[in-house]
């Protein structure tokens, strides 16, 4: 067996894990990112619409400031974020997006003079002033009082992901591609690397760690429909539940977004919407003024999706073999600006839909796109259960997303989250010291090549394919947009089911060198295991919060359910364990209406000491001096 020595390894190498491993390398230490495919290929750089900011330089930005952009989150995620967490990322963003544009990121920029604008369809003209002229731009987002949604045209994702790649060569970052984590090594209190299998060979190897980043990104793919691709399969996430230690956070909480493409369910960016563009029903009548008359179109995606639905119920859907859908039209905002501005969605809409967006409309629906749930961390990233192990972007539970997260603050957070606790990791790293025990490595590496042989020569009768088309399948009837007792219950008691089944999965090819079907035998337990904790939590919590809306429960409910839901899984049971803990530290924003959305709110008597700000220390109120230049 082969055995890596590193100070920190990132698993993941996506936009939050390389900004770690960047942040820990130009800090000295020796970093290895993980990745199951070419770090330029990871899921990051499918992000298109952009990175929330409050830099307030064009003309429909002006005012911004942290203060309205951590408001904005606050609503946003219905009152169920850590609003601690939520200011630190207000308060840093716009220093985050700076940075990464002196690394060579392209912003769009501001242009004096003259602009057309569009909202709700209808044009209107702005001028941009000439002392902001060359500065970050911004487009509008959902949710949000202010323009502040940095782009590149629609591939934000991938001109960040190009960027912070290439710091990943200049600071020599180690870069181990077609590799999969598929254990964690602790000794019960210290997270100490993981147990990887090469995707080329087979083989499996050690990785000795001093620190330890979960960097995985979402679990998309426990749901049929989903703009998530193959490899977000939560592996990340299963290693840290499988120790029985790692709690998974919030994992109910999940967001459908509301233009996935019809049939592909791939992703044409809410900057579509931000940009002017509408949604249509099958008369091509604008619906969302009827639902959402200050926001429409740009309420929050939780609210979109929701509205979207519920239209379609009606009997205002266009009818196609692959169910109904509604329309997207970008048609008025020109030939010029779709083909620069928005140029993906052109190219996916032409090349995948066979449809042409400026002249045609585009068939959407909601789809599975994001996980507010993860590895539950503090505010520092470190993830609860090991010392050592941390967590970063999707794969995380921060939480600054509480039940609903905007557009634009998860792509933000990748770097500005990457940032803040790649320097938490190297304090840790500079004041810890650890015992590398030998006996912790061959535990975890009996198991899974146990794991292993035991599927290669099993002759079970159950498929993994098999398995992942039923538990999708469950997710989709019954753990959806809209969620009920009956229907949940259903599906807990179905994906129980399957979860005994998974302990039969016979192989049909070899477990030699590539195999992508012993990929997904070794993921399937796992992954019907994140289905169970986030339908069981689902049916536990019995309200309507941001993404969990509950027909029989259709109130939000301060009073009972301020709180985040806490998934353990125990050796040997067949259900999570969940606990709760309160949703914030304190409430620098009391909770209250969120502006759009509607909904009856039982009330909460929140303790006075939770509605004052702790003081700041003076050092915690000081930048470094990079940050003052």
């Amino acid at each position: 067996m082969q055995i890596f020595y590193t100070d920190l390894l990132c698993i993941g190498a996506g936009l939050a894990g390389e900004r770690v491993a960047v942040e820990a390398a130009k800090a000295g230490f020796n970093t290895t990112c993980l990745s199951i495919v070419p770090p330029r290929r990871s899921h990051s750089s499918a992000a298109q619409g952009g990175m929330q900011a409050a830099l307030g330089n064009c003309v429909m930005g002006e005012g911004d400031s942290p203060d309205i952009h951590f408001a904005d989150t606050v609503k946003g995620s219905d009152w169920g974020c850590d609003q601690e967490v939520a200011r630190i990322f207000a308060d840093t963003a716009p220093i985050v997006m700076r940075e990464v544009a002196h690394w060579g990121v392209p912003w769009n920029r501001v242009e004096q003079g003259p602009a057309t604008y569009y909202k709700g369809g209808k044009p209107f003209e702005a001028v941009e002033s000439k002392e902001k002229h060359g500065l970050i731009h911004a487009r509008a987002f959902g949710g949000t009082a202010k323009w502040r949604t940095c782009y590149t045209a629609d591939g934000t994702g991938r001109s960040v992901l190009n960027t912070l790649d290439s710091m990943c060569l200049r600071y020599n970052v180690n870069i181990h591609d077609r590799a999969q984590a598929e254990a964690l090594i602790h000794d019960g209190e210290n997270c100490i690397g993981a147990i990887v299998r090469c995707l080329r060979t087979g083989e499996l190897m050690a990785y000795f760690a001093t620190a330890t980043l979960i960097a995985t990104g979402g679990y998309g793919r426990i749901y049929k429909a989903t703009t998530n691709a193959v490899i977000c399969d939560g592996g990340g996430q299963i290693t840290a539940l499988d120790t029985g230690l790692v709690p998974l956070g919030n994992m109910e909480a999940i967001q459908f977004h509301p233009t996935g493409t019809v049939p592909t369910d791939i992703l044409v960016t809410e900057g579509c919407r931000g940009d002017g563009g509408t949604l249509l029903d099958i008369n091509e009548y604008r619906f969302m003024p009827d639902y959402e008359p200050e926001k429409a179109e740009l309420a929050s995606r939780d609210v979109v999706s929701r509205r979207m639905q519920e239209h379609m119920a009606k009997g205002f859907g266009v009818k196609s073999p692959y169910g109904d859908h509604l329309w997207l039209d970008i048609r008025h905002l020109g030939e010029k600006h779709i083909t620069t501005k928005l140029r993906e969605v052109y190219d996916i809409c032409t090349s995948f839909l066979g449809v042409n967006p400026i002249t045609d409309l585009i068939p959407v629906r909601p789809t599975q796109h994001y996980s507010m749930g993860g590895v539950r961390t503090n505010k520092d990233g470190a993830a609860y259960g090991l010392t050592g192990l941390f967590a970063a972007g999707e794969a995380a539970c921060w939480d600054m997303h509480g039940f609903n997260r905007l557009g634009g603050n998860s792509l933000a957070e990748t770097v500005v989250a990457g940032r803040y606790v790649g320097k938490k990791i190297v304090e840790f790293l500079q004041g810890h010291a650890v015992d590398f025990k030998q006996s912790a490595v061959r535990d975890a590496y009996i198991k899974t090549e146990e794991r292993i042989k035991n599927l290669a020569g099993n002759s079970g009768k159950e498929s993994a394919i098999t398995l992942r088309d039923e538990m999708q399948h469950i997710m989709m009837d019954y753990v959806g947009i809209f969620r009920n007792g009956k229907d949940l219950q259903t599906a807990v008691d179905k994906l129980e089911e399957l979860y005994a089944r998974s302990k039969n999965i016979g192989l049909q090819g070899s477990t030699i060198g590539f195999n992508p079907e012993i990929s997904l035998a070794l993921r399937i337990p796992g992954m019907i295991k994140l289905a169970q904790c986030t339908a069981l939590g689902a049916l536990k919590r019995t309200e309507s919060r941001g993404a969990h809306t509950r027909d029989d429960y259709p109130e939000r409910n301060d009073k009972d359910w301020l709180n985040r839901t806490l998934a353990y899984w125990k050796k040997g049971d067949s259900l999570p364990t969940l606990k709760y803990e309160d949703a914030s530290p304190y409430f620098e924003i009391p909770p209250g209406e969120r502006g759009y959305g509607g909904g009856k709110i039982i009330q909460a008597d929140i303790p006075a000491e939770k509605l004052r700000v702790p003081e700041k220390k003076a050092s915690d109120n000081a930048a470094p001096a990079e940050e003052k230049k």
